[in-house]
């Protein structure tokens, strides 16, 4: 819910917040974020080429996907961009350096290419540097396609 009428405009750090670094308590170029239902953030560590999940209050994060160094590896990122977490917990993360989108279930020590990783092009099963992540009601997958300058959808099997 939204409140009227006077507003505290100071923030609280959630998520980083002791400088660059690649430690668990630190973030380096973070760049996009989801935030699931248990108020748990998931943040795109871009120079790290991980996700990183925050539980509510905890003083440091998890490595969700990625975090094997930058590479083309199913357990590896390139420039990890846009990150949505879908209602059974799996991880769409925009692997844009990769021009790929990849999903990862928590826990596992791999993610697997669900579009794109036909390298880059203008294909419609290819993308080019992907960023923004989205679902509909549906559970299709909006992809904003930024080097081709378009937005996708595809139907995702589970």
């Amino acid at each position: 819910r939204w409140k009227m009428g006077e507003y505290n405009n100071e923030g609280v750090v959630v998520a980083g917040g002791n400088g660059q670094g690649n430690q668990l308590n630190q973030l380096y170029d973070p760049t996009y974020l989801f935030v699931d239902k248990d108020q748990s953030i998931y943040v795109t560590d871009w120079d790290n080429y991980r996700v990183m999940k925050w539980r509510k209050d905890a003083k440091e994060g998890r490595i969700v996907a990625g975090g094997n160094g930058q590479g083309k590896n199913l357990n590896q990122l390139s420039d990890p961009a846009g990150v949505i977490v879908n209602d059974l917990g799996q991880i769409y993360v925009a692997d844009s350096g990769n021009d790929r989108i990849m999903r990862w279930c928590e826990g596992k020590k791999e993610g697997e290419i669900v579009v794109g990783g036909n390298g880059e092009g203008m294909q419609s099963n290819q993308l080019y540097s992907p960023r923004g992540l989205s679902f509909d009601d549906e559970g299709n997958l909006y992809v904003v396609d930024r080097g081709n300058h378009r937005v996708q959808k595809f139907e995702i099997i589970l």
